[in-house]
This record gives C-alpha cells, structure tokens and sequence, in this order.
C-alpha cells in the first residue's frame, strides 16, 4: 500500500458510513492509485451492501477484493454479511468454510455468522450449537455480550416453535 493510496483509504474508512459523499471521493482516488486493493474494494462492497442494498454489485466488489488478496481478515465477514443478507445461502456456507481456515481472522464473528445460516435455513438447534463455538473464540467482554444476547434470542424463538 502505498502512502498516498492508504491516506485516501482511511480517509474514506474514516468518512464511513457519517459521510458517504466524502467516503466515496476518497475511496476513489484510493482505488484510482492501486485498483487491486482488496481492502478499498472490500469497503466499497461495503457501501453497495450495506447502503445502497444493492447485493449483486456488491458480491462483485467482495470477489475481486477475494481475488485480489485471499487472506485478508477483512473481506470475508463483509462477504458473508452480504451473501446472508442476499440470502445465498450455499456460497455463504462455503465462506464460512474457507475462512474459518485463515489464520488471524475473527473465528467468533464467524461462528455467529455460521449460526445466522443455520437460523435463516429453519434450524435453530444448530443455530445455539455454532453459537456455543463461537463463545469459545471470544475474546473480548462486547464479543461475549454479542454472543449470550444471541443465544437468548435464539432460544426464545424456540420456545415459541414448541
């Protein structure tokens, strides 16, 4: 990353989401000085996703950032955000899989997501058991709350079911 390309990158990090028009000008340029950085794309995938709800440009954007760069930690928890969302559910579970293997990465975050799969496919029982193993990466006391809040709300859906 070169000095001028990571001042617009974080100065269109930095703009996100408050300020979308200054967060796209800055990523621009960003993306003007090296096009195949994944984390510039992967915030651009961010804004078509997260934004604009526009999953289909978005997916382009997170593949090219995959592309790009493999093992960057964070791609694919975006990635899987906005497959789930777009209700892709076998390319999400596929994600999931891959990532899971990238050393570093925030395995909590995505057992939560692997639980949310399970949970949108129906299958509650499964949902609670990838909540469990994402306890067991925690690491901090807001990822923890994230997780216990989940599984209560997990759980009430299920009393509800029976």
């Amino acid at each position: 990353m070169t000095l001028t390309k990571s001042k617009y990158y974080f100065e269109a990090l930095d703009n996100y989401p408050y300020s979308l028009p200054d967060c796209l000008e800055a990523l621009n340029y960003a993306l003007s000085y090296d096009p195949e950085d994944a984390d510039s794309l992967c915030l651009m995938g961010r804004i078509y996703s997260e934004m604009l709800i526009d999953y289909e440009k978005a997916k382009l954007y997170f593949e090219e950032a995959m592309l790009y760069d493999v093992t960057n930690l964070n791609v694919p928890q975006y990635y899987i955000k906005c497959l789930l969302d777009n209700e892709d559910f076998h390319e999400a579970e596929k994600l999931i899989h891959y990532s899971l293997k990238i050393k570093g990465i925030d395995k909590s975050t995505i057992w939560l997501y692997r639980s949310l799969l399970s949970e949108k496919r129906g299958s509650l029982k499964n949902a609670l058991k990838f909540l469990n193993e994402a306890e067991k990466y925690c690491f901090t006391s807001c990822s923890f709350d994230l997780v216990k809040e989940r599984k209560r709300f997990v759980k009430s859906k299920m009393a509800k079911k029976k």
